[in-house]
């Protein structure tokens, strides 16, 4: 996300412009490469190998539900994500390549943690989180791991939210965060 994305009015073509090259753009070459790699897979049913693979896209809560902290180009770019890839899965389902996006909510990262320098920031986002907490990168890398793995075999076409709750609340629950977050990967 551009520092200078902001809304229709303030966001400028340029702006507009490159947060699109990279955000949809790049993704959709990323896709293209893979299924042209993917359809190059060996198929030996003996030995449990098939054709296809698994990509997973990187989308955003933000593509699901609207923010009143403006980042229009982003936020359309994510939501570009979401529907590419849901329609990539249904056109090579077939041949055995799934895509599925992951919809991340607010990260721990040091991005973010900047951006939300202040506890009155970091309080207005956390009151919206069921959790009580942001979430750890180790988290995303599970869910990724989880959608390239032959666990989520029948599993394609999907926005894969992993947001602590945050796309399916309306008001959060009273009191502090009961655990923590994951200390390493699983």
């Amino acid at each position: 996300m551009h520092p200078d994305d902001d809304n229709a009015l303030n966001t400028e073509e340029r702006i507009w412009d490159l947060t699109m090259s990279v955000n949809v753009k790049g993704v959709w070459w990323g896709c293209k490469y893979a299924i042209l790699a993917m359809r190059q897979n060996p198929v030996d049913e003996s030995k449990g190998l098939r054709a296809g693979g698994s990509i997973i896209n990187t989308a955003s809560f933000v593509a699901i539900m609207g923010a009143a902290t403006p980042q229009l180009a982003y936020t359309a770019s994510k939501g570009a994500v979401l529907a590419m890839t849901r329609e990539l899965a249904m056109v090579h389902a077939r041949e055995g390549i799934r895509l599925n996006s992951i919809c991340p909510g607010p990260l721990k990262t040091p991005l973010l943690m900047d951006f939300l320098n202040t506890d009155e920031k970091k309080n207005r986002r956390l009151v919206h989180l069921p959790m009580g907490r942001f979430g750890e990168a180790v988290e995303q890398a599970n869910a990724a791991l989880f959608l390239a793995s032959n666990d989520s075999s029948y599993i394609t076409g999907t926005d894969f939210k992993v947001d602590g709750g945050l796309t399916s609340c309306y008001v959060t629950p009273p009191g502090e965060p009961a655990f923590p977050p994951p200390s390493s990967l699983v």
